[in-house]
């Protein structure tokens, strides 16, 4: 369930935790097997990584459940997780997320017909200076307008 190269990256990650603390890698682990999976966890793969880091199955679906950058049905190539704290909200995010929405032809927390986004309201992505924000991959954007998003989009593939 979880590969060969998985593997070799989680063992990374364990490597630096104390002997007998390798649950501590936990997010991270979670993390690599989601990306291998086409971005999204189903209950079999957090057990396989909880075996695998011989913990609780429990407390790896604790921490998948948990935290918001781990998805559980399936998702689109490019995962628009837009900020829907109370800083965003008071910019606009909800404008902007209708906008996303409809520009795009997809509904938050679903996947477009043809994978290539989903939309994510999550809370606080901490860049409140910068609100309202969204996040793609590892990269922020902040300051948005419909504008911004447009240029945004078009930069997607």
């Amino acid at each position: 369930m979880i590969s060969d190269q998985a593997k070799k990256e989680i063992d990374i990650w364990v490597a630096k935790y104390p002997t007998g603390r390798q649950s501590s890698a936990v997010m991270e682990a979670l993390k690599i097997v989601q990306a291998e999976n086409g971005g999204s966890l189903t209950n079999d793969l957090i057990k396989a990584v909880a075996d695998y880091l011989d913990m609780p199955r429990i407390n790896a679906q604790e921490v998948a459940t948990f935290y918001e950058n781990y998805n559980h049905k399936p998702v689109g190539k490019h995962v628009i997780r837009f900020c829907h704290n109370i800083s965003c909200m008071l910019n606009g995010a909800d404008d902007l997320i209708s906008y996303l929405e409809t520009k795009l032809g997809v509904k938050t927390g679903e996947a477009r017909k043809d994978g290539l986004v989903s939309v994510k309201k999550v809370e606080c992505l901490g860049a409140c200076v910068g609100a309202p924000m969204c996040q793609i991959g590892d990269k922020y954007f902040e300051n948005l307008t419909e504008q911004r998003i447009d240029e945004i989009l078009d930069g997607l593939k």
